[in-house]
């Protein structure tokens, strides 16, 4: 397992609300109906909610695709075998994916001293959060954004051999996700959090499950500093 070296992502929860519950919260569309005429109309989240789910927000996760009443699961899987490293998940926005992946890694710096890489795609080619990570002692191994824009990234980290290795390692992530949608909707505002994150656990696939044993033993070793016996590694 890798210490050192991470990728981020996110990917979209669908919540257990229809589109006909996307009320406004003034009441203004209050015309006796049941919501489900709401074609021609203009609706955003500073103006509606859901009636059945007020956390889930109106969401696309990118041009072009349908919006969705929805949250945001995110994870951070270590490079080596893909196994995740950390899971959360957040209320849908423009900046969320960024501003979790910056709360992992902080977590995961926590009383350490040593740099790492954190991999991501292009949405992360940010000013704000390539600066973020580097006071975290992180270096942002992100897909450069040139459509239109110059990349916040420069020759001080394409230049490392370690730049290609690690956007050549994002199938791992991508693999964890497989982008379907769960429910994510109870009654209770605690009840919606624990579902929300049973829905997160469900969406992640950690890859290889039957190399947990060898794994969990060479970690044992290593902090051990012994060998590994070889009968343990096939365990």
């Amino acid at each position: 397992m890798s210490d050192d070296h991470f990728t981020v992502d996110g990917t979209l929860i669908q919540a257990w609300a229809s589109h006909k519950s996307f009320r406004a919260k003034d009441g203004s569309d209050g015309d006796g109906g049941d919501g489900a005429n709401f074609h021609g109309h203009k609706r955003s989240n500073d103006t509606h909610e859901s009636t059945t789910d007020p956390d889930a927000r109106l969401y696309k996760k990118s041009y072009g695709k349908e919006s969705h009443l929805a949250y945001l699961g995110h994870t951070l899987v270590e490079n080596r075998n893909g196994l995740i490293a950390a899971a959360m998940v957040t209320q849908a926005d423009g900046y969320a994916e960024r501003e979790a992946a910056l709360l992992m890694l902080q977590e995961k710096q926590k009383d350490s001293k040593r740099r790492i890489t954190v991999g991501a795609d292009k949405a992360f080619d940010t000013k704000d959060f390539i600066a973020a990570a580097r006071e975290l002692n992180v270096t942002a191994h992100v897909t450069k954004n040139e459509k239109g824009r110059r990349s916040n990234l420069d020759r001080r980290t394409t230049r490392h051999p370690g730049y290609a290795i690690s956007l050549s390692r994002r199938w791992l992530i991508e693999k964890d996700s497989d982008g379907s949608s769960r429910p994510a909707r109870c009654a209770s505002e605690a009840a919606r959090t624990a579902q929300r994150r049973l829905a997160v656990r469900l969406q992640l696939r950690s890859p290889q499950p039957d190399a947990l044993p060898r794994l969990i033993a060479q970690r044992h070793a290593k902090d051990s500093g012994s060998s590994v016996p070889e009968a343990r590694l096939k365990a």
